[in-house]
């Protein structure tokens, strides 16, 4: 792929690295440049590296009036040897063509999607936080361009990848959140868009999450259209421990989206020196496996937090169950240790999941 580089004069962007007086924040912060490409013709077009800043956009936009628009959430580590390393990048790219299938958006190459990401990581890598925990957020989307009203799907799209300097997500500890189990909110249901990261999927969970702030919830934990089944939280696949360490997250349908840190954990039994299985979750059995004790920590994996421990659950009616002691149990703590050390290079993980970005030539 032939990447033109357009870049900010050298007096305008950064030239020393990164060294933060402050908490950095997640995700707030942007690098100097993002990568953009454009989707016409058939074709992927016009590869390049521009400084960040606002797109020029037609108001009749497909994305804007009929949601046609996908994103991936990645990150990069600086590891002992002070180059920056992805983790599991390739696993984005797959997913990013999974959404694409399923909101009628052509695919864009897996290796053209990394090529991207590595080239505008290289350019920005002064903009790495120095700062314990920290990490590069990277966000690549695609959105629809076509000037067109009509409902059907765009034939012109943007390819776009911005970068965020950001800090660690909880700071130096975990903390036990609360979620809501909601029978009012659903968010999807089979045959719909729930197995992709859809804008619209994230735009149609922010009513239900104003909903779980009044509980005093950080998210909503949804079931499936039945109220049955326990699904995913709202920016998370869920999972649960058993008294004998076994991990259980619920199995992948087409209403729930496959977390790459999921797949991770699936992958890391021997590791973890635990079992990992997936399975349907019935609701009303995973409560009395609480309440029994069976159940002694549960949570959330995802990219921006990586392990999200759960203290408790607060039902519409009020009604309030306790895992365990409420706390961060001692099997989510060794997860989130094992899979940061892998990410930040301290530990041996499985054969390419971290992938130095090289310096270009020039």
């Amino acid at each position: 792929m032939d990447i033109k580089f357009n870049l900010k004069p050298a007096s305008e962007r950064r030239t020393e690295p990164f060294v933060p007086q402050g908490e950095v924040g997640f995700g707030r912060l942007r690098t100097d440049h993002m990568f953009m490409m454009d989707y016409q013709d058939g074709e992927w077009l016009d590869p390049r590296i521009v400084p960040y800043g606002p797109f020029e956009m037609a108001p009749g936009a497909m994305a804007l009036h009929y949601g046609q628009s996908i994103f991936e959430g990645a990150k990069a580590f600086m590891h002992e040897d002070g180059e920056i390393y992805t983790f599991r990048l390739n696993k984005n790219a797959e997913r990013m063509n999974r959404s694409a299938d399923i909101v009628c958006i052509p695919n864009l190459p897996e290796a053209m999607q990394l090529e991207a990401i590595n080239a505008l990581i290289d350019v920005d890598r002064l903009w790495f936080p120095r700062q314990e925990g920290a990490c590069l957020y990277i966000r690549p989307f695609i959105f629809a361009t076509e000037d067109r009203l009509s409902v059907s799907p765009s034939s012109k799209y943007t390819f776009c990848v911005v970068l965020s300097p950001s800090g660690a997500y909880y700071g130096k500890n975990l903390n036990a959140i609360r979620l809501l189990i909601s029978t009012k909110y659903h968010r999807a249901v089979s045959g719909g868009t729930g197995a992709s990261k859809a804008a619209g999927n994230y735009a149609a969970s922010l009513r239900a999450g104003k909903a779980a702030a009044e509980y005093g919830a950080a998210q909503v934990l949804y079931l499936d259209a039945s109220n049955k089944y326990i699904e995913e939280v709202g920016a998370m696949n869920h999972f649960h421990i058993l008294k004998d360490g076994t991990i259980v997250i619920p199995e992948f349908t087409d209403t729930i989206l496959r977390s790459i840190t999921s797949e991770s954990i699936l992958a890391l039994s021997e590791e973890l020196g635990c079992k990992v299985r997936q399975e349907p979750v019935l609701l009303e059995k995973f409560i009395a496996d609480i309440e029994s004790g069976e159940i002694v920590e549960a949570g959330g994996f995802g990219t921006a937090a990586v392990v999200s421990p759960v203290g408790s659950y607060i039902f519409e009616d009020g009604r309030v169950v306790t895992v365990g002691d409420g706390q961060v149990g001692p099997h989510i703590s060794r997860i989130y240790k094992v899979f940061t050390e892998i990410q930040k290079g301290l530990r041996p993980g499985p054969d390419g999941w971290v992938k130095k970005v090289e310096h270009r030539a020039g």
